[in-house]
């Protein structure tokens, strides 16, 4: 489980494919000390199992689905990806809970900058989009961010200087693609809602039922 806050931009050392397999090196200014073979880092939101730590990097491999689903099978040597390391009991929880497991790929339409800030706009699966919830939260490559307007097949949102200064958001251009995973809790607000009957998510029913108080920003 991770909170969608990255820790370091990592920087990929090696990439290997086997047929439907692979295995990735990444270097990074992360303190590994804490980091056990066997461990969790998500890496742009994408959670790997650590197969060996050496000095200032480690490695993971790529099962055949992670190479399918994610943009992961896509990196190259000296690509740049987003990573933290798994959360703990003593870890603030700044973001939301993130399981590294990617829904699907979304695609960068726009950015627009105003001043220090970025509005992103995404296009997700449309098997996503009942998830997708105005001011809910959706993890991009790994990072977690708040949707300020949902549209028709995605979201639009507001990416502070921060996240842009600590993240890979700004190496991602119009077209580029990017993993998304949506809300655990969203999932559970949906599966919730259709078992009811309900045709739509809107904010009176969340409301209704206690996902947030209507009228706080």
């Amino acid at each position: 489980m991770f909170t969608g806050i990255i820790e370091d931009i990592g920087r990929v050392k090696s990439v290997e494919k086997r047929e439907a397999f692979g295995r990735i090196k990444i270097e990074t200014s992360l303190d590994l000390n804490e980091v056990r073979t066997g461990g969790s880092i998500s890496v742009n939101g994408v959670c790997l199992t650590v197969t060996v730590l050496s000095r200032g990097a480690f490695d993971a491999d790529l099962s055949d689905e992670t190479l399918r689903v994610t943009t992961l099978g896509t990196l190259k040597t000296g690509d740049k990806v987003n990573l933290e390391r798994a959360l703990t009991l003593s870890k603030p929880l700044g973001g939301h809970l993130v399981a590294g497991h990617v829904d699907g790929l979304g695609t960068v339409r726009s950015r627009t900058f105003r001043m220090d800030y970025m509005d992103l706009e995404v296009e997700v699966p449309a098997e996503l989009m009942g998830q997708m919830v105005l001011k809910g939260s959706v993890a991009v490559d790994g990072i977690s961010l708040t949707i300020a307007e949902v549209k028709q097949s995605g979201f639009r949102a507001a990416v502070i200087p921060q996240t842009l200064k600590e993240t890979t958001l700004l190496l991602r251009r119009e077209g580029s693609k990017v993993n998304i995973e949506t809300d655990i809790i969203g999932k559970y607000v949906e599966k919730f809602f259709l078992a009811g009957g309900k045709k739509e998510i809107t904010e009176d029913f969340l409301a209704e039922h206690g996902f947030f108080t209507k009228g706080r920003s």
